[in-house]
């Protein structure tokens, strides 16, 4: 099969119809190469050295993407697998809304593709840092191993929502969401 997005679209328009995301845990097929489709820092998807244009395909492309426990992305569909590149993270958080207060508020996260996460069990938030920078590095957990880094204006509404904790007699500072506290660095 050629490695082409308008191939991947129509094989993933076949197998799942109905679905607002396929199946892609139950597809397995072995490994058809490497496609030139990268995925930048800042969210732009680039194949062959051009952007991709249609947010559709884009959109469709992020619903077969997954994170192996190789550390690498692959677009999957039921018979072909292609190795893309991901410089930072798959997908951006760009807006951040929360409902309610206190421990049982709700954090809200919209992604780059349309998709709304409620930071919780199935999607915890990890604050780290970028190596040699130190800069913070906000992620939430989203699915088949992918993650979407909080763009900036996105973490300050986080910030907004930062409460402090004793744990083990320090200081933290954090989040509350659906009853879950994230840490997100030391208080003072």
């Amino acid at each position: 099969m050629s490695q082409t997005p308008g191939n991947l679209v129509e094989q993933v328009q076949k197998t799942a119809k109905n679905a607002s995301q396929p199946p892609i845990d139950k597809w397995h097929p072995e490994l058809s190469g490497d496609m030139d489709l990268r995925i930048s820092r800042d969210g732009q998807w680039i194949h062959k050295g051009e952007p991709l244009g249609r947010e559709a395909i884009v959109k469709l492309f992020s619903t077969i993407l997954r994170r192996e426990d190789d550390g690498h992305y692959y677009l999957v569909t039921p018979v072909e697998k292609w190795r893309i590149q991901v410089e930072d993270t798959p997908l951006l958080a760009h807006s951040l809304t929360v409902e309610g207060s206190g421990e049982q508020q709700i954090i809200k996260l919209t992604t780059n593709v349309g998709e709304t996460i409620e930071v919780g069990d199935g999607h915890a938030l990890e604050v780290g840092s970028y190596e040699g920078s130190g800069q913070p590095r906000p992620i939430v957990r989203v699915r088949n191993g992918l993650v979407a880094r909080l763009v900036t204006a996105a973490y300050y509404d986080l910030v907004d929502h930062v409460v402090e904790q004793i744990m083990d007699g320090t200081a933290v500072l954090g989040v509350f969401s659906h009853g879950n506290f994230y840490e997100i660095g030391q208080g003072g």
